[in-house]
């Protein structure tokens, strides 16, 4: 299964584990045919999940900076799904932005370590009702980033979960949970892009943003990998 097969595979950064991505594909409700934007490629388990989810029909566009993680999880997902036109690799800098060619999107989904500088960009890059999901460990990461998404006046629903798993041992009538249980691992924090609009005949009332915000379209230098099939892995 892919959960076995994410515990076992090479890595190159720490992965998601199987119970978060569960989860992460219903909260950000990936679908067939989705476009969607993953940061943080890191060995793959996420854009694994992420392609099986939005299939051959949909388009999944992952961000890596850091060659070494870019070239397992290329091999990891070569090993598990094979060759796929429907992911595109990109060693660029989500941070900077998401890239002209890869708007709009349906979802984006980030796992790097300040989410909330990536807010502004999403706002420019989602469709209107697209959701914008982060994972992140620390309780810190959590507070700045919903701020962010609060301030931002682009988006609404903005909830935060965490998955807590805790296995049971039955045998007959002797039933009891196990001592150890998998407990934190990270927050899901999720929202909704919307687009404000003032009542038809009036201007925009006060304090309300009214503006979508605009994208940059300064194009980036960036090394793609996209279509597997095209070509021997590196």
């Amino acid at each position: 299964t892919l959960g076995e097969f994410i515990l076992e595979m090479p890595r190159g950064a720490q992965v998601i584990y199987p119970k978060d991505l569960g989860a992460i594909l219903i909260e950000a409700d990936v679908f067939p045919g989705s476009r969607v934007v993953e940061a943080g490629t890191g060995s793959g388990a996420l854009t694994m999940a992420l392609l099986r989810a939005a299939g051959p029909a949909g388009r999944v566009t992952s961000y890596e900076l850091r060659d070494e993680f870019a070239r397992i999880a290329e091999q990891n997902i070569r090993r598990y799904l094979g060759a796929t036109d429907a992911l595109v690799l990109r060693r660029a800098d989500i941070y900077a932005g998401v890239l002209p060619d890869d708007r709009p999107v349906d979802r984006l989904i980030l796992d790097v370590p300040e989410p909330w500088r990536v807010v502004g960009h999403a706002a420019a890059a989602l469709v209107p009702g697209g959701i914008f999901l982060c994972y992140v460990p620390t309780v810190p990461q959590v507070t700045q980033a919903v701020e962010a998404l609060r301030t931002s006046g682009a988006f609404a629903m903005i909830e935060t979960i965490e998955v807590l798993v805790r296995p049971w041992n039955i045998d007959g009538l002797s039933v009891r949970p196990a001592h150890r249980m998998v407990a934190h691992t990270g927050f899901l924090t999720t929202a909704r892009r919307v687009q404000r609009q003032a009542a038809s005949g009036s201007g925009p009332q006060d304090g309300e943003r009214t503006d979508a915000v605009k994208p940059d379209d300064e194009e980036e230098t960036v090394d793609e990998v996209s279509g597997f099939g095209e070509g021997e892995p590196a």
